[in-house]
């Protein structure tokens, strides 16, 4: 079990996203309950990033949507840092 650490950020975007995204509320808590389980599960579509963003990690929501975070495998833990539109999350 992995412990999910909401950074002041992604609390801000995460209320922004569930009000103009009320469709995706649900599967967002879902995914974020998943993440807590084990977030290498294929369904996650967890992967890496490069460039600027390296050492840090995303999932999809869908095609369009993403949670970035960094991922403390020593700690268990999983520092929740932004979710939002692809191109926005990588600006």
């Amino acid at each position: 079990m992995y412990t999910l650490v909401w950074t002041s950020h992604f609390t801000r975007a995460a209320k922004k996203f569930k009000q103009r995204h009320p469709e995706l509320n649900r599967k967002v808590a879902d995914i974020l309950l998943d993440l807590e389980k084990d977030p290498f599960q294929p369904h996650l579509k967890y992967h890496y990033l490069g460039g600027k963003y390296k050492g840090m990690q995303a999932v999809s929501i869908t095609n369009s949507y993403r949670i970035t975070m960094t991922i403390m495998i020593t700690e268990k833990e999983i520092l929740l840092i932004d979710i939002g539109p692809h191109d926005e999350v990588y600006r």
